[in-house]
């Protein structure tokens, strides 16, 4: 409802606004259905914006975010993203996309005009090379990367890439 995204210290009862708060609305000071959030060693927050088909960064004290992934409106080329959720930032800086509504994982490196698929991307299905509706993702210590395949009740491991 506030497409906002706050830090909440124990005891608090309203919470620090460190991302959006300006409205609905695809501005960079604007989220619009913020749905994940990944936060990076210098405090940068990763922001899946669900609606506004992007990932946005945020930096420490920023008032407003910068594009990372995405925001060429909803689409399924490598410039493009369809309802993004999970998040996440390797070591190497490589912000990696749950693509929702297009089924598959995407690979982006900060800057860059489009991204790369890592998996799925082969339609909606329950084949291995496919995902229907991911959801989240993580790595392990290994840097095997883990995705929640949602809609076919499973989790995905892929080998280090």
């Amino acid at each position: 409802e506030n497409h906002e995204v706050r830090r909440w210290k124990q005891g608090d009862t309203k919470g620090e606004l460190v991302a959006g708060g300006n409205g609905k609305g695809d501005r960079l000071d604007q989220l619009n259905y913020p749905e994940n959030i990944f936060i990076d060693e210098n405090y940068s927050l990763y922001i899946s914006d669900k609606e506004n088909h992007r990932v946005m960064k945020w930096k420490k004290d920023a008032k407003e975010g910068i594009i990372v992934a995405g925001g060429n409106g909803k689409g399924n080329s490598l410039k493009q993203l369809s309802s993004p959720r999970g998040v996440i930032v390797d070591n190497l800086g490589q912000i990696y996309v749950v693509d929702c509504w297009n089924s598959r994982v995407m690979r982006w490196c900060e800057g860059d005009e489009e991204g790369e698929i890592v998996t799925g991307g082969n339609g909606e299905g329950d084949e291995s090379n496919q995902l229907y509706n991911p959801y989240g993702l993580s790595f392990d210590n290994e840097e095997n990367l883990y995705v929640v395949d949602q809609w076919n009740h499973r989790i995905q491991k892929y080998q280090k890439i």
